[in-house]
């Protein structure tokens, strides 16, 4: 895998972007990508290429056509990273620096910081998080006033080999095989665009000059808006999200169970189709060749009727059952293994009615991962933080089901100590953004009998004094 090192001792940029490409293609991190995001689309890649075979007469192998071939892939890799990004980001994120101000004679609360991310942050941040979860690892590319998201599987990384940093990338897209490739170079002083000479699928050239990052503009009467100046970041506006502090995807400790898992599953839906419920063995038929035998197997799949001309001979009827209760056992245990090791929370095993002490223990797991993932988002959001020059700490509310009458009756109890924001924001059926609205409403409304209440007892002062005149 070249580094920034390597890339910048390269002569030509062109040909140095194509070989990084060509090179990451071919490493582990990317391959294991490719296939996570095929399970991520419910497509196993080990059941899609089981092919069950036979020996010809000439020793060769060839698919079965005999025998079922059912590929029945699960979607427990897209649930378990959906339900752990979900947990953590489900609710958005704020920012410790929010305040509260007075608007309008009411309160709101104010996060500046959230303001200056742009509307889509809560957005783009859940999907930089699935994706670093999915592949391992995402990048997100702060473009002055919105994150946007790169996959890796589309964005070849140049770390710098000193001190590990990210110095520059490659961000490349091509439609097809046939259609043209485009490749930007993001660098620290700006990017640059390139795309395939036609007729030509791997020779690269500029299509864009390096352009910086920041455009500054000036608008007068006389010449209209014009360009005056251009700026970069202090550094380059592309920050990586790692899905853990193992620097992996979270594909490669679950691949196994979902492979098994899928293999039992289709075995079982194989058997069920290709079992004769009912078979009969036939006896004194004057003794079959191999070829014989071979061809009377065939036909008894193939039509389920096969025939055989003999004297004396005795046909006898069975039937078959497939084990099941085997099978069942050993897939429960493997889900129940799936979501054990993965720090998920399988809602089968809270009974209804519990308490929230028990389910707060079946989250002890998940809270333990969530910890660790919601690490690695801190450290991304600080770092988007740092190009825009804020200071500031984001604030999870995790997104987990609870008993909600008694999480509600506890806040009610303690509501007599506490102010109206505090008892918005612990309510578990009201969400972080909601509260602010929420507030000035409550504010407007008691605005509006305050003043409703005045306009009564002056009518009836008036009144009073009307009727002493």
């Amino acid at each position: 895998m070249m580094t920034y090192q390597d890339f910048i001792a390269e002569q030509n940029v062109a040909d140095a972007i194509r070989k990084a490409i060509d090179q990451y293609q071919t490493t582990a991190e990317y391959k294991t990508a490719v296939d996570a995001t095929e399970y991520d689309a419910q497509r196993n890649v080990t059941i899609n290429g089981f092919m069950r075979l036979i020996y010809t007469m000439q020793g060769r192998t060839v698919p079965d056509p005999t025998v079922s071939n059912n590929r029945i892939a699960s979607n427990y890799f897209d649930m378990l990273n959906t339900q752990r990004v979900a947990y953590s980001l489900g609710n958005g994120v704020s920012f410790a620096g929010a305040r509260q101000v007075q608007k309008g004679g009411s309160t709101v609360t104010v996060d500046e910081t959230k303001d200056k991310l742009g509307p889509k942050f809560d957005t783009d941040l859940y999907n930089a998080a699935r994706f670093a979860l999915i592949h391992g690892i995402s990048y997100g590319f702060w473009n002055l006033d919105r994150l946007y998201v790169f996959k890796a599987t589309e964005f070849v990384p140049l770390w710098d080999e000193d001190d590990g940093s990210l110095r520059a990338g490659i961000r490349y897209w091509q439609l097809s095989s046939g259609k043209p490739m485009t490749a930007v170079l993001y660098e620290e002083d700006g990017y640059t665009k390139y795309r395939s000479r036609p007729g030509s699928k791997r020779e690269l050239m500029m299509v864009e000059q390096k352009r910086a990052y920041k455009v500054q503009t000036a608008t007068t009467e006389a010449d209209g808006t014009h360009i005056v100046g251009y700026e970069n970041y202090g550094s380059l506006p592309i920050v990586p999200l790692w899905g853990s502090r193992k620097h992996q995807s979270t594909l490669v400790g679950l691949r196994g169970a979902i492979d098994s898992y899928d293999l039992i599953q289709s075995g079982f839906a194989n058997d069920l189709q290709d079992c004769a419920q009912i078979y009969w063995l036939v006896g004194n038929a004057m003794g079959m060749n191999t070829e014989d035998l071979r061809g009377f197997m065939d036909r008894l799949k193939l039509w389920h009727v096969a025939t055989y001309d003999a004297d004396n001979a005795t046909v006898t009827p069975y039937t078959q059952e497939i084990p099941y209760a085997a099978r069942k056992e050993f897939l429960t245990h493997i889900r129940a293994e799936m979501y054990e090791s993965f720090g998920a929370l399988d809602v089968h095993t809270v009974a209804a009615g519990a308490t929230n002490d028990h389910i707060d223990m079946a989250y002890q797991a998940m809270d333990d991962r969530a910890d660790d993932f919601e690490y690695q988002i801190i450290e991304f959001i600080q770092q988007i933080l740092a190009l825009i020059g804020i200071k500031d700490m984001p604030v999870f509310k995790r997104n987990r089901v609870s008993n909600l009458k008694e999480q509600i009756e506890a806040v009610i109890m303690e509501a007599p100590y506490l102010d109206d924001e505090t008892i918005l924001k612990k309510l578990p059926n009201i969400t972080v953004d909601e509260v602010p609205d929420i507030l000035a409403r409550r504010d407007a409304e008691g605005q509006n009998r305050f003043g409703m209440g005045n306009e009564e007892e002056n009518e009836e002062d008036e009144n009073d004094q009307n009727e002493e005149e």
